[in-house]
């Protein structure tokens, strides 16, 4: 992996990091931990997601009219929200260093600005990605995301073993004592923000800056050329209808081992790893799979794979042995992440050839407004996504419907399958018929 490659990569690291933590622990953390009430708690997060799909298109948007001169027009907002990012993080998971925590007003107050303040900063992630199209040419796209999403895979390892070695006494310790800060959550939480901003300034002080694209069109005149783009538009369509699926199975799968499979303890540890390792052997097959037959075949075929091997978390219903359970256990969550590393690997080249193209017919390279639009539709997909999660998993318990199976948990723990490949099988169609991602100046 050349110098250039890697230090693109490594920031993608931290951010996995932080915002697992946000989505998964964040919750927990503050209604269980902290006494916050569940609807506040709630209201908070629903604004996160609104901030965070602003913030992403703003930064965007605005980073394609600045350039200075030595940093070129990414490097500012990396050097600026970067420590925002960074920062925001530790104060929003450590309140109890600064404010008294009986006082359930003061903690949602805290809550609110530093959780708003950490998506803000999180918009850096859309400068940040706006590189790929003006750093690495078409055909170094693939492996760049590739070795992007391995570091970001990373992350979400780490992320997870804070969590189950960390996070899970921290919760039983704060809920008997919410002043209490354990050193090791004290420790892990300083690293992680510190990390944040470290690998972004390594990027931007290591990374060349990217060669100048005059942009002559106003802020305004962009974003309605981008608006005129009916590829680009169907292509964000289909990414956001595909994310109601994803959104679900990236949430529920590993509690599918737990809740279903009962894959607990020991257990847990080989089948979570085997779906941490099987998404980045994935990443490289899938980035092979691009080079030699085409962006939009290798697409198809990840929807092909997942809409095969979901409706198989029916099979979770037949409770007879261990051994079974685990080797058709293991075999679904390899299928699952086989799909999801290809996927992960895809938006961020697909968005960069859009610009790319857009650039070849009118003359100015959009990459950052291009980058950030569709985390507006993305956003809102995704939570679409989630709230059909929680749909499902209020459907009645499965000993209700089929007593045999001794499983006392709702029956969307298994039906999610079915319905996620019921959802792609539809983004298959819609992706097969209208949409354009392989493009006739690739090949000159």
């Amino acid at each position: 992996m050349e110098r250039r490659t890697l230090a693109f990569s490594l920031p993608k690291f931290g951010t996995s990091v932080v915002m697992g933590i946000a989505d998964f622990s964040l919750a927990t953390l503050y209604i269980l931990g902290y006494g916050l009430a569940p609807i506040l708690g709630a209201t908070i997060l629903a604004l996160g997601k609104i901030t965070i799909a602003a913030s992403q298109f703003f930064f965007g948007w605005i980073s394609d009219q600045t350039y200075v001169s030595k940093w070129g027009r990414r490097k500012p907002y990396m050097l600026i929200l970067s420590p925002l990012l960074g920062i925001s993080t530790i104060f929003m998971l450590l309140p109890s260093l600064i404010i008294p925590l009986e006082d359930k007003n003061l903690v949602f107050i805290w809550l609110l600005v530093w959780y708003l303040l950490f998506n803000i900063g999180y918009g850096v992630t859309t400068p940040y990605g706006s590189w790929m199209a003006e750093q690495f040419s078409v055909d170094e796209r693939p492996k760049a995301s590739q070795w992007q999403n391995l570091f970001g895979m990373i992350g979400t390892g780490v992320m997870s073993l804070f969590s189950m070695l960390i996070l899970t006494g921290f919760d039983e310790k704060i809920e008997a004592d919410p002043t209490t800060i354990p050193f090791d959550f004290l420790i892990s939480v300083f690293i992680f923000g510190i990390i944040v901003i470290a690998l972004f300034y390594v990027s931007a002080f290591t990374m060349p800056t990217e060669p100048r694209h005059e942009i002559k069109t106003s802020m305004l005149d962009r974003l309605k050329l981008l608006l005129k783009n009916r590829n680009y538009l169907l292509v964000t369509l289909m990414v956001g209808l595909a994310s109601i699926a994803w959104s679900i199975i990236g949430s529920l799968i590993l509690l599918f081992m737990e809740e279903v499979l009962k894959f607990g303890g020991l257990l847990y540890i080989p089948i979570a790893a085997a779906y941490l390792i099987g998404i980045l052997a994935f990443l490289y097959f899938w980035r092979k799979m691009i080079t030699n037959i085409g962006k939009k075949k290798s697409l198809l075929y990840i929807f092909l794979l997942a809409i095969i091997a979901l409706p198989f978390s029916l099979l979770g219903l037949l409770q007879i042995g261990t051994a079974f359970t685990f080797i058709y256990g293991l075999i679904f969550i390899l299928a699952v992440a086989g799909a999801l590393g290809g996927w992960y690997l895809l938006p961020a080249i697909l968005y960069s050839d859009l610009a790319e193209d857009d650039e070849k017919r009118t003359g100015e390279l959009k990459a950052g407004i291009y980058q950030g639009f569709p985390s507006i539709i993305l956003n809102i997909f995704q939570a679409f996504g989630l709230m059909i999660m929680g749909l499902i998993l209020e459907l009645p318990n499965i000993n209700l419907i089929i007593p045999a199976t001794g499983l006392d948990i709702s029956f969307g723990y298994v039906l999610w399958g079915p319905i996620c490949a019921a959802v792609l099988i539809i983004t298959y169609f819609y992706a097969k018929k209208f949409i354009i991602v392989d493009f006739e100046w690739e090949n000159k």
